[in-house]
């Protein structure tokens, strides 16, 4: 696997630290990947987040996983995910630009917890090909409504966001959720769970000859 490149973009609030890697064939799109609550020590090396980048490469997109505000070298502070917004929209321009990844190809986020939020968000004003969405963070202010595919893990042991509150949010927009049993929200012991869901979920998008829009 490629080496991860470690970069400084510039965001609306100054720098915006990141990881990128890119996939060891041909690139098929751009994975942005958000962690989780900065001011809970989330960050982009949270093991949540590298597990998502990771599946992401395997499918084979650049994968780009930025510090929120105020978090390592990212510059600014915690903006209750609305400035975070602002910054993973100009993150996506930016990889694309610094890594020769066309606009036309497939956009795809994906958010562990407070990043799930910011994603939900940012959803509203770009086309994203797919999200995925792990430890939706319902109980952090409003995650909104997402598309019919999105991708939806939640552990059933999960005491920092209730299972309960994540269905009572995905209900009313008949989205499912794969509830994975015994875990926890950190999914310990439980990411190569989070990796097979996934894993799933992109073989079912292709075609019998291996080609998908995913």
């Amino acid at each position: 696997m490629p080496a991860a490149k470690r970069v400084l973009l510039a965001g609306p609030a100054g720098a915006i630290e990141a990881v990128i890697e890119r996939p060891a064939g041909a690139v098929r799109g751009l994975a942005l990947v958000a962690h989780p609550h900065p001011l809970y020590g989330g960050t982009l090396d949270n093991k949540v987040v590298q597990t998502l980048a990771k599946s992401m490469l395997e499918f084979g997109y650049v994968a780009v996983r930025p510090n929120f505000r105020g978090v390592g070298a990212s510059e600014g502070v915690h903006d209750e995910g609305i400035g975070e917004v602002d910054d993973l929209d100009r993150v996506v321009d930016a990889v694309r630009a610094s890594e020769a990844v066309p606009a036309d190809t497939p956009l795809v986020g994906a958010g562990f917890s407070f990043g799930s939020l910011v994603l939900s968000r940012l959803a509203k004003r770009r086309v994203f090909t797919r999200l995925v969405f792990v430890g939706t963070a319902v109980t952090r202010g409003r995650v909104e409504d997402v598309p019919a595919d999105t991708v939806v893990i939640h552990g059933d042991r999960d005491d920092v966001v209730p299972l309960d509150l994540v269905l009572r949010w995905a209900e009313p927009q008949e989205l499912p959720v794969t509830v994975i049993p015994g875990a926890d929200h950190f999914f310990h012991r439980r990411l190569h769970i989070v990796k097979a869901i996934l894993r799933a979920a992109w073989h079912a998008d292709k075609g019998s000859d291996g080609s998908g829009t995913l």
